[in-house]
Protein backbone atom coordinates (compact mmCIF):
# COMPACT_ATOMS: atom_id res chain seq x y z
CA UNK A 1 0.00 0.00 0.00
CA UNK A 2 1.55 3.30 -1.11
CA UNK A 3 -0.74 5.71 0.75
CA UNK A 4 -2.21 5.42 4.23
CA UNK A 5 -5.46 7.18 5.08
CA UNK A 6 -5.14 8.98 8.44
CA UNK A 7 -7.74 10.98 10.35
CA UNK A 8 -11.53 11.19 10.48
CA UNK A 9 -12.61 9.31 7.34
CA UNK A 10 -16.21 8.09 7.66
CA UNK A 11 -19.42 7.39 9.53
CA UNK A 12 -21.07 3.98 8.96
CA UNK A 13 -24.77 3.05 9.12
CA UNK A 14 -26.36 -0.38 8.85
CA UNK A 15 -29.34 -0.17 6.48
CA UNK A 16 -32.19 -2.44 5.47
CA UNK A 17 -32.35 -1.41 1.79
CA UNK A 18 -29.09 -0.14 0.31
CA UNK A 19 -30.60 1.22 -2.91
CA UNK A 20 -33.29 3.14 -1.00
CA UNK A 21 -30.65 4.67 1.30
CA UNK A 22 -28.34 5.54 -1.61
CA UNK A 23 -31.26 7.31 -3.30
CA UNK A 24 -32.11 9.26 -0.11
CA UNK A 25 -28.56 10.51 0.45
CA UNK A 26 -28.14 11.34 -3.24
CA UNK A 27 -31.32 13.43 -3.36
CA UNK A 28 -31.06 15.11 0.05
CA UNK A 29 -27.28 15.39 0.62
CA UNK A 30 -25.83 15.36 -2.91
CA UNK A 31 -23.81 12.20 -2.23
CA UNK A 32 -22.87 9.65 -4.87
CA UNK A 33 -21.44 6.14 -4.64
CA UNK A 34 -17.63 6.17 -4.77
CA UNK A 35 -17.18 2.48 -3.91
CA UNK A 36 -19.51 -0.51 -3.81
CA UNK A 37 -18.93 -4.18 -3.11
CA UNK A 38 -20.36 -7.42 -1.79
CA UNK A 39 -18.17 -8.30 1.18
CA UNK A 40 -17.38 -11.88 2.05
CA UNK A 41 -18.89 -11.68 5.55
CA UNK A 42 -22.21 -13.10 6.76
CA UNK A 43 -23.25 -9.86 8.56
CA UNK A 44 -23.32 -7.72 5.41
CA UNK A 45 -24.83 -8.26 1.98
CA UNK A 46 -23.61 -5.10 0.26
CA UNK A 47 -21.49 -2.09 1.17
CA UNK A 48 -21.47 1.34 -0.45
CA UNK A 49 -19.32 4.35 0.31
CA UNK A 50 -20.97 7.70 -0.50
CA UNK A 51 -19.37 11.11 -0.78
CA UNK A 52 -20.22 14.58 -1.99
CA UNK A 53 -16.50 14.91 -2.87
CA UNK A 54 -16.17 18.24 -1.07
CA UNK A 55 -13.76 16.75 1.46
CA UNK A 56 -12.07 13.40 2.14
CA UNK A 57 -14.98 11.90 4.08
CA UNK A 58 -17.53 9.17 3.32
CA UNK A 59 -20.82 7.83 4.55
CA UNK A 60 -20.50 4.04 4.61
CA UNK A 61 -23.79 2.16 4.20
CA UNK A 62 -23.87 -1.55 4.98
CA UNK A 63 -26.96 -3.55 4.02
CA UNK A 64 -27.70 -6.30 6.53
CA UNK A 65 -30.54 -8.74 7.12
CA UNK A 66 -30.65 -7.75 10.79
CA UNK A 67 -30.40 -4.09 11.79
CA UNK A 68 -29.65 -3.97 15.51
CA UNK A 69 -28.02 -0.51 15.67
CA UNK A 70 -29.82 2.37 17.33
CA UNK A 71 -30.44 5.08 14.70
CA UNK A 72 -28.98 8.58 15.09
CA UNK A 73 -31.76 10.82 16.30
CA UNK A 74 -33.72 12.71 17.38
CA UNK A 75 -30.79 15.07 18.05
CA UNK A 76 -27.87 12.83 17.06
CA UNK A 77 -27.39 13.48 13.35
CA UNK A 78 -25.22 13.52 10.26
CA UNK A 79 -24.68 17.17 9.24
CA UNK A 80 -24.31 18.41 5.67
CA UNK A 81 -23.79 22.07 4.75
CA UNK A 82 -25.62 23.46 1.72
CA UNK A 83 -24.78 26.33 -0.62
CA UNK A 84 -27.99 28.30 0.02
CA UNK A 85 -31.15 28.58 2.09
CA UNK A 86 -33.13 28.16 -1.14
CA UNK A 87 -31.52 24.74 -1.70
CA UNK A 88 -32.59 23.68 1.79
CA UNK A 89 -36.11 25.04 1.34
CA UNK A 90 -36.53 23.03 -1.89
CA UNK A 91 -35.54 19.88 -0.03
CA UNK A 92 -37.89 20.75 2.84
CA UNK A 93 -40.80 20.78 0.38
CA UNK A 94 -39.65 17.43 -1.01
CA UNK A 95 -39.34 16.03 2.53
CA UNK A 96 -42.82 17.24 3.49
CA UNK A 97 -44.34 15.48 0.47
CA UNK A 98 -42.37 12.29 1.24
CA UNK A 99 -43.12 12.36 4.98
CA UNK A 100 -39.46 12.51 6.08
CA UNK A 101 -39.33 16.01 7.61
CA UNK A 102 -38.26 15.46 11.23
CA UNK A 103 -37.94 19.11 12.35
CA UNK A 104 -39.01 22.31 10.61
CA UNK A 105 -36.25 24.71 9.51
CA UNK A 106 -34.83 26.99 12.20
CA UNK A 107 -32.80 30.19 11.79
CA UNK A 108 -30.56 30.07 14.88
CA UNK A 109 -28.10 32.85 13.96
CA UNK A 110 -24.31 32.76 14.08
CA UNK A 111 -22.58 30.25 14.37
CA UNK A 112 -25.40 27.68 13.93
CA UNK A 113 -27.18 29.28 10.98
CA UNK A 114 -30.24 27.89 9.20
CA UNK A 115 -30.88 24.18 9.66
CA UNK A 116 -33.47 21.42 9.26
CA UNK A 117 -33.69 17.73 10.21
CA UNK A 118 -34.87 14.86 7.99
CA UNK A 119 -35.37 11.14 8.72
CA UNK A 120 -33.54 8.69 6.45
CA UNK A 121 -35.12 5.32 5.50
CA UNK A 122 -33.72 3.66 8.65
CA UNK A 123 -34.62 6.43 11.11
CA UNK A 124 -31.25 8.21 11.21
CA UNK A 125 -31.36 12.00 11.29
CA UNK A 126 -29.81 14.06 8.49
CA UNK A 127 -29.29 17.76 9.14
CA UNK A 128 -28.95 20.19 6.25
CA UNK A 129 -27.59 23.60 7.18
CA UNK A 130 -26.55 26.93 5.73
CA UNK A 131 -24.23 29.34 7.52
CA UNK A 132 -22.55 26.98 9.97
CA UNK A 133 -18.79 27.25 10.26
CA UNK A 134 -18.01 23.73 11.45
CA UNK A 135 -15.93 22.72 8.41
CA UNK A 136 -14.18 26.08 8.22
CA UNK A 137 -13.27 26.08 11.91
CA UNK A 138 -12.12 22.45 11.79
CA UNK A 139 -9.86 23.14 8.80
CA UNK A 140 -8.44 26.27 10.43
CA UNK A 141 -9.68 28.56 7.64
CA UNK A 142 -12.61 30.09 9.55
CA UNK A 143 -12.72 33.33 11.43
CA UNK A 144 -11.97 33.43 15.13
CA UNK A 145 -14.99 32.36 17.25
CA UNK A 146 -16.93 35.04 19.09
CA UNK A 147 -15.86 35.59 22.69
Amino acid sequence: MKEVDVGFTHVAFVVRDLDKSIDFYHRYAGMDVVHKREPDVPEAREVAWLSDRTRPFALVLVQADVVADTPLGNFGHLGVACASIEEIDQKVEMARSEGVLRKEPVQAGDPVGYFVFFADPDGNTLELSYGQRVGLEASGSGTEPNA
